[in-house]
Order: structure tokens, then sequence, then C-alpha cells
């Protein structure tokens, strides 16, 4: 009898075991990925709203924001982030024209033809124009711009969204970059402390 006892005591207790693992997994699984340099704490930010100094969070790496330039054509606006990258040639343009629309940037290196033409091929893909403009733009930050300016550009796509862009400012030369759009869900903003 008093074996019966001990075992009985002895299931319990494994029982209330498994019950608090059980509970203390389905805590930590509700809790937000921690990002090394990404604060979790801090509420995210809408990415229209992003500002020098906050933390962009793509995928798994998480970038400083180390430069702004605000873009206005007409009634569009658009804004184009400097992400603090160790090759620094990396930014993500925000802009609602008229849909919501986020595409992370690569600055390239290379020749990809004539800036405006029809037609321009780079790195085995073909890509068609789309639009051509020029902006008006303020820059903080670190992005290297004179503080305000016109920006001009070439936006060409490929097959299955691919970007390529031509932007120059001010009497600069034209820049090349590749990009490819991102879903709001794979974009998390940290803001700085304000």
């Amino acid at each position: 009898m008093e074996k019966a006892w001990v075992y009985l005591l002895a299931a319990l207790g494994c029982l209330l075991g498994l019950a608090l693992v059980a509970v203390l997994r389905r805590r930590s699984a509700r809790r937000p990925r921690r990002t090394a340099g990404a604060p979790h704490s801090r509420p995210r930010v809408d990415p229209r709203r992003i500002e020098v100094g906050d933390i962009v969070e793509i995928g798994d790496v998480a970038y400083p924001v180390r430069g702004s330039v605000r873009l206005i054509e007409g009634e569009w606006t658009w804004a184009e982030h400097l992400l603090d990258d160790p090759d620094g040639r990396r930014w993500l343009s925000v802009a609602e024209n008229p849909e919501f629309e986020m595409v992370l940037w690569r600055s390239e290196s290379g020749d990809a033809g004539t800036a405006g033409a029809p037609v321009v091929e780079f790195a085995g893909r073909r890509y068609s124009w789309r639009e051509s403009g020029q902006a008006r733009y303020t820059a903080t930050g670190a992005t290297g711009l004179a503080p305000s300016g016109v920006m001009r550009y070439h936006d060409y796509r490929a097959a299955a969204g691919a970007r390529l862009t031509f932007e120059a400012y001010g009497g600069s030369g034209w820049q090349l970059a590749r990009g490819e759009r991102l879903d709001r869900a794979d974009v998390i903003v940290h803001p700085q402390s304000r």
C-alpha cells in the first residue's frame, strides 16, 4: 500500500513537471525573435516613418540607417534610406505611388548600357524601361549629398519583378543599382530613442 502512494506521488510529480515545461515552452514561443543590434523591446515603426538612426531589420540582418533622402516629383513622394552595411552599397526605398512599395537596392558597378534606353541587359537579365523622371530631394544624415538638390532617374523591370535603376544626384554621373521588391512582413523597423 505504501509503495502505491510513492508511485502515485512520483507520477503526479512527473505530470506537474511536464505541465511546467509545456507552459514555459509556450511562453518562449510567443516572444519575438531578437536579432543582434535590433532592440526587441521597442515598438515597430511604420516604414514610411523611418529616420536616421533607426534599425531596419530585413531577414536576419539588422541595418542601422545612416542617411535618408526624401524625394518629391509632382504629387509623388518617396524616401531612400541608406543602410549601414559592410560595403556601404545598400539602401531601402519606400514609396506609395499609388500602392505601398519597398525595394532593397544594391549599387552595382559595370556597364549596363545607356540610361534611358528602351531595354537594358545586365548580369544576364533583360530589363525593360518602366519610367523616367526628375525629383527634388532633401538629404539628412551621412548621405554624401548636398542637403538639397535634384535627382534624375530611369527605372527598369525584368521578369519576376527584378528592378534596375540609373540615378544621378545633382551634376554627378549615372549610378547603377539592382533591386528586389520586399513584402511588408520582410521589414521590421526599430526606432532610435526619440
